[in-house]
C-alpha cells in the first residue's frame, strides 16, 4: 500500500493528539474555581476521547505500513499543537480559550486527512477522519458553549 500523503497526515496526529492529551490533562491538574467539581472530572473524559483517537490513528497508520512517532521528542518536534508550562492561577475560561484552538488544529488537520484520503482513494482511512472530525466539532461546540460563545464551526 502506498498512501504516503495519508500516512504523513496520520503521523502528523499521533504528534498532535499525543499533546493534546498533554494539555487537557495539564488543564485537569492545574484547574481551580467554582466549576472545578464539574469540569476536572470531564477532563478525564476529553482526555480518553483523544487517547483512543490517537490508538485508533496509531493502529491504523502501522495498518498502511507506516511507522508512527512514539516519543516525547518525536511528538515535541512534530505537533502543530502550542504547550506551556503548567502554572496554577490561569482562570478557567482562559484554559478554555487555549482547548479551543488546539481542537481547532485538530479539526483541521483531520478535514485535511478527510481530503487527502479521498484523493489517494484511502476510503477506510476517511472514514475513520470524518469520524474523529465530527467528534472534535462536538467538543468544540462544548467548550463554546461554556465560554458563553457560538460554535464557530463553519466560519
Amino acid at each position: 500500500m502506498a498512501y504516503d500523503e495519508t500516512k504523513a497526515v496520520l503521523n502528523q496526529l499521533v504528534a498532535d493528539l499525543s499533546q493534546m492529551s498533554a494539555v487537557i490533562h495539564q488543564t485537569h491538574w492545574y484547574m481551580r474555581g467554582p466549576e472545578f467539581l464539574f469540569l476536572h472530572p470531564l477532563m478525564d473524559d476529553y482526555q480518553a476521547e483523544i487517547d483512543a483517537q490517537l490508538d485508533v490513528i496509531s493502529e491504523r497508520l502501522i495498518t498502511l505500513d507506516g511507522a508512527p512517532w512514539s516519543t516525547l521528542s518525536e511528538w515535541a518536534a512534530h505537533t502543530g499543537i502550542d504547550s506551556q508550562p503548567g502554572k496554577f492561577g490561569v482562570p478557567t475560561p482562559e484554559r478554555f480559550k487555549a482547548l479551543v484552538a488546539a481542537y481547532r488544529y485538530l479539526a483541521d488537520e483531520y478535514a485535511k486527512g478527510i481530503r487527502i484520503a479521498g484523493e489517494e482513494g484511502d476510503d477506510s482511512t476517511q472514514d475513520i477522519f470524518t469520524g474523529f472530525h465530527t467528534e472534535i466539532q462536538k467538543r468544540l461546540w462544548m467548550i463554546q458553549a461554556q465560554l458563553d460563545d457560538a460554535p464557530h464551526i463553519a466560519d
